[in-house]
């Protein structure tokens, strides 16, 4: 099995698709505890790719309950450098119409208890995120979008919420005036932890609804919901498709190294649960931190 360089987490339904070969289902362990579900793991249309059922197979994780660590991990594990996320969204502008595609370029986080961080319990790193997607994963996407001719918006920011409830008209209507795109559930931590992992991430979101702000809408409904995330998913693919090729021959991004310099723990102090733990990441740094002076 070729290790799997580009990584796409989504619904199942992504990788069922044309140009899909050799699908074979990898289970990981994980220090962080299993996965939503096991990887697939094939070629697309000669690329060998990684998929990751966000929510696992059957829709059975609430937003809250995915296991963004142990996802994270096991996508490196398996190689994958370049990481796509796929994901639903509320729109919310009037330009960014149901049925629409957003590559976004910023977050914000309006999680509270979710795990955040693989850097705990005896070792401390700060990765840089003023910028949390990778400007040339995210490029690549917007040019497959341009040339398959699918309705895009080029950047954006996502704001996250904690779900799995949609929010109050209240708080549609204040994150509208923070100047957001789109509104979802899911896509952090998983930027943060892939950026610690080393992994250049970016984001197709696919608008679904207009959120609780446009009264002249309708309330937002799971039916709804679905019915437009059908047709969405199959743009997804296409833009996917279209973008693999230009993905395989990317220069490294800088994401690559956001922990060279990042570790503030001297290495010979790391406890030796942490460093069995954390080993697949530490020992990808190209720079080991020097003992700090006290």
């Amino acid at each position: 099995m070729d290790r799997p360089v580009i990584g796409i987490i989504g619904g199942s339904g992504l990788y069922e698709m044309e140009g899909v070969t050799g699908l074979q289902r990898v289970p990981v362990e994980t220090p962080f505890g299993p996965t939503s579900d096991d990887i697939a793991v094939g070629q697309l249309d000669g690329h060998p790719v990684a998929f990751l059922s966000r929510h696992g197979r059957g829709h059975r994780l609430a937003p809250h309950e995915i296991p963004y660590r142990a996802n994270i991990w096991a996508l490196k594990h398996l190689g994958v450098r370049w990481l796509i996320s796929v994901s639903a969204v509320g729109s919310m502008r009037e330009d960014i119409a149901p049925g629409e595609l957003v590559m976004v370029d910023q977050f914000i986080d309006r999680t509270r208890a979710r795990p955040s961080t693989f850097f705990e319990g005896g070792v401390v790193a700060h990765v840089a995120f003023a910028d949390p997607v990778c400007g040339a994963l995210r490029g690549a996407l917007c040019d497959a979008a341009t040339q398959s001719d699918v309705p895009f918006h080029d950047g954006g920011c996502y704001v996250c919420i904690d779900g799995p409830q949609f929010s109050t008209r209240a708080e549609s209507m204040l994150f509208r005036s923070w100047g957001v795109s789109v509104i979802g559930m899911t896509n952090l931590p998983e930027a943060r932890l892939a950026r610690e992992a080393q992994l250049a991430y970016a984001t197709i979101a696919l608008a679904t609804d207009y959120d609780c702000w446009h009264t002249s809408e309708e309330e937002v409904s799971v039916a709804a919901v679905v019915a437009i995330m059908r047709k969405n998913v199959a743009n997804a693919q296409r833009v996917i498709r279209r973008a693999l090729p230009a993905i395989a021959d990317l220069a490294p991004s800088p994401a690559f190294s956001a922990l060279q310099h990042a570790t503030m723990t001297a290495d010979e102090v790391i406890p030796a649960e942490a460093r069995l733990r954390l080993g697949l990441l530490l020992d990808d740094r190209e720079y080991h931190t020097p003992e700090v002076a006290q």
